[in-house]
């Protein structure tokens, strides 16, 4: 099984800013320490953006911030995401299999197995267990910083409807 460079990215995406957890990072931050491109980031931090994994704010001061804790990502949630578009094999595809075998073969199993199994490795895997503990991908990603816990953020005030059913 290969886990295609979109997969690839996300992932450094997300310990990037798990190991700089309390404020928002910048794409060219991420582009310079990740070796990535901008552009190719920028469609990465949308999708994960739009699966609820990243928080961002555009504007001078913007940027890009977990949009939960890193022990709340699961990896293997993560890689479904991004991979379940792309078929393991023709025979997977709904659309352009052209194997005149699908409906009779083994490996066809064997392979959805294997990528069931791939996927079951992954999912205990959060992704502060990628990224806390781990000294040398600080020293990459976050130098002299170290892991630290998510600041938690103070709700917004209720609305006065809400407020007043409250009491």
């Amino acid at each position: 099984m290969r886990v295609t460079k979109r997969t690839n990215i996300a992932i450094r995406v997300l310990m990037h800013c798990a190991a700089n957890t309390g404020r928002l990072v910048t794409k060219s931050e991420i582009a310079q320490r990740c070796n990535a491109s901008e552009n190719h980031l920028a469609q990465v931090i949308n999708q994960l953006a739009q699966l609820g994994y990243l928080h961002t704010q555009r504007g001078r001061n913007g940027g890009l911030e977990l949009a939960r804790a890193a022990d709340r990502i699961q990896i293997g949630d993560v890689f479904r995401a991004l991979e379940a578009p792309v078929p393991l094999a023709e025979c997977f595809a709904d659309v352009d299999n052209t194997c005149p075998l699908t409906e009779a073969c083994r490996l066809r199993v064997a392979l959805s197995d294997a990528a069931s199994a791939f996927y079951a490795t992954l999912d205990p895997i959060t992704l502060d267990a990628l990224v806390c503990d781990n000294a040398p991908l600080m020293d990459i990603l976050a130098p002299g910083i170290g892991c630290r816990p998510a600041p938690t953020r103070p709700r917004p005030p209720a609305a006065p409807q809400e407020a007043l059913a409250a009491q």
